[in-house]
């Protein structure tokens, strides 16, 4: 196994600085490394996805010579973190988490965990995003809500995985989706390399409120309905409490779809069409 702790490791979140899986996440990387960085945002930003925060300055808030907090999104943190902040060099690794609740199929799209560790793998840092499943069983929620999770899962197990999984080369353009399930941690049962899966359309809906004063007001709520049943996805892993490993990749091109495409539009289609209306003449008249 090759000695890691010359590694230069960059933690990144989206549940902010103090979160508890920052801290759990940064123990378990001091453990590896010598030589590791925490740039994460000042608050909670779950739910940011890739955003930037184009209509306002970002800040940085120094805690100390390698723990920054970030006026920003967790995009920004990774940004800053390899542009900017890491002094003498880039990151070996950028690890994002440890995320307060899954990262599982179509969560993906809306994750911040998800994009602090995407927004690495585009600037050529290899990436590896990780969650803590909340307790089994718990399936409504409201985002935001207060709900049991099993960080001694976490803290046993983050560890020997990363361990594990910082010897791989990952190619370019590929980065790691870790969650673990939401049981004791003697209660995991292995670890799984799987495929993002995909639950029933509508699991994110927006739930209608009223205030005091009758107004109405909505809040998103979490219906997490069962999903596929394929037997190499990361829903179907953390259904049989284990560990989920599901390389992701940039590249989101749909390619048998284009094929499809090629042979079915019209020939005319390849060909620079008019446009719609009467032709504009550039004559005098």
């Amino acid at each position: 196994m090759r000695d890691l702790s010359d590694h230069r490791i960059l933690l990144v979140n989206d549940d902010g600085i103090d979160a508890p899986g920052m801290k759990i996440l940064e123990e378990a990387a001091r453990q590896i490394s010598n030589d590791v960085w925490v740039v994460a945002p000042d608050d909670n930003r779950s739910g940011a996805s890739h955003s930037l925060s184009i209509h306002s300055p970002m800040r940085v808030y120094k805690r100390d010579d390698r723990h920054f907090a970030v006026r920003g999104t967790p995009t920004e943190c990774t940004m800053l973190g390899i542009h900017e902040l890491i002094a003498d060099g880039r990151p070996s690794v950028c690890i994002s988490g440890i995320n307060r609740g899954p990262n599982l199929a179509e969560d993906t799209a809306y994750s911040g965990t998800i994009a602090a560790a995407r927004e690495a793998t585009q600037l050529g840092v290899p990436a590896i995003a990780i969650s803590q499943v909340f307790a089994a069983g718990e399936k409504n929620f409201t985002v935001g809500e207060d709900r049991k999770i099993h960080w001694e899962t976490s803290e046993q197990w983050c560890l020997p995985l990363l361990q594990q999984l910082l010897q791989q080369e990952m190619p370019p353009g590929v980065f790691l989706n870790v969650n673990f399930p939401g049981v004791p941690p003697d209660e995991v049962e292995g670890v799984r390399v799987t495929i993002q899966g995909q639950r029933p359309p509508g699991c994110y809906i927006p739930e209608k409120r009223t205030d005091g004063q009758g107004d109405p007001y909505y809040w998103i709520m979490l219906s997490y309905r069962d999903g596929d049943s394929h037997p190499d996805s990361d829903l179907r892993a953390i259904a049989d409490n284990c560990i989920s490993v599901t390389p992701l990749k940039l590249d989101l091109s749909a390619l048998e779809h284009r094929e499809k495409l090629i042979a079915e539009l019209p020939e005319s289609l390849s060909q620079r069409l008019s446009p719609v209306g009467p032709a504009v003449s550039n004559a005098n008249t």
